[in-house]
């Protein structure tokens, strides 16, 4: 990702350190931050759905929760090394069967745990399909990327404050289910803020979502991933209101170095929560160790290669279905086979594993 302004985004970053210093904040101060960050050996893992389910759906449904695939694909993972998965929830399935989602998430962090895995929940999410609906999900439009993700809650329903006291009941609940429950990391309150045109629109349940984590007070941190380096106003209230900083960045090393530059001056720990995209450099070879060096959290987009086609690249659909030559994300075949068996070397050479 290009960096259209750098003056812009170093005004907001500087701005945002000095409001964070002086002005009353309900967020965790930057050395229970700093705390909370060194208890953890270097947090690196991918951004994780079952390689059988198109979407959050697919996944959390009763009809289609998979635990012997979440089991076996979680395996995968354990076996480089990683030790936390980012995994995104959805309002409609706990709006559908509030008891019976929460046991499924339940079941998911016994699984994960026993695989030595954490896992950083997400909440609301801008991208993709605008008008998610429960029930049967439909099938992968074939050699398309991510053809049947869904946003949530959906778009215009995201702009409908008459959503708002549902939504609330929603967070305050699972976030009051698990706010001291070990086996989660971090809370990711909202992915990309403003994404598919809302921009700005997306404020209302930013600032709201947040306010209802606060109330409940989690024992986790709470974050929303900086993602789009024009969106000023979003950008600056993520970062001012997270307790560790959490971000997005799928270009190069420079660019990406860039980033890591700006973002420090909020002087707490880091996390990126989306990176690597092959064929715009974004690379495990690249960017994994400086992401160590750093020590800055690293979570790739994809694990196994599944019904979401993220190996094929954004906008760039090959119509035959033809296996791109290089993959644009996830790391496995459904079989456990890496894509790259170097990349897998390097990911268990980083995290010390033989």
């Amino acid at each position: 990702m290009k960096i259209k302004n750098l003056l812009t985004i170093t005004l907001v970053m500087t701005f945002g350190l000095i409001l964070g210093q002086s002005g009353k904040s309900e967020k965790w101060s930057i050395e229970k931050a700093e705390k909370w960050y060194a208890q953890y050996k270097w947090i690196n893992g991918a951004d994780f759905i079952p390689s059988n389910a198109i979407n959050q759906l697919e996944m959390w449904q009763e009809d289609t929760f998979d635990p012997e695939t979440i089991e076996r694909e979680l395996g995968y993972a354990q076996g480089i090394g990683m030790n936390v998965m980012r995994v995104y929830l959805h309002s409609l399935v706990y709006k559908q069967d509030p008891k019976g989602f929460k046991k499924r998430i339940d079941q998911y962090l016994d699984i994960s745990d026993s695989k030595g895995i954490k896992t950083m929940f997400v909440f609301f999410d801008d991208v993709w399909g605008k008008e998610p609906k429960i029930g049967k999900q439909p099938e992968p439009i074939t050699g398309t990327h991510n053809s049947g993700w869904m946003q949530d809650p959906g778009d215009p329903a995201s702009k409908n404050v008459a959503n708002f006291p549902f939504l609330e009941t929603y967070v305050k609940d699972i976030l009051t289910t698990f706010k001291d429950d070990d086996r989660v990391l971090l809370w990711d309150l909202y992915n990309e803020p403003g994404n598919t045109g809302k921009i700005n629109d997306s404020m209302p349940l930013l600032k709201a979502v947040f306010s209802w984590a606060r109330e409940v007070n989690p024992s986790q941190p709470l974050s929303a991933g900086i993602w789009s380096w024009g969106l000023v106003d979003l950008n600056a209230f993520q970062a001012l209101n997270s307790d560790i900083i959490t971000y997005h960045h799928y270009g190069d090393t420079e660019d990406h170095k860039l980033i890591i530059q700006l973002l420090r001056t909020h002087g707490r720990p880091m996390i990126c929560t989306e990176y690597m995209a092959r064929t715009r450099n974004s690379r495990f070879s690249n960017i994994m160790p400086m992401l160590k060096e750093e020590n800055i959290g690293a979570i790739n987009w994809g694990l196994v290669k599944g019904k979401t086609n993220t190996i094929y690249q954004w906008n760039t659909p090959i119509e035959s279905g033809e296996e791109p030559v290089e993959w644009f994300h996830d790391v496995f075949r459904k079989d456990g086979t890496p894509y790259r068996q170097d990349e897998v070397d390097l990911i268990k050479k980083l995290n010390g594993v033989d």
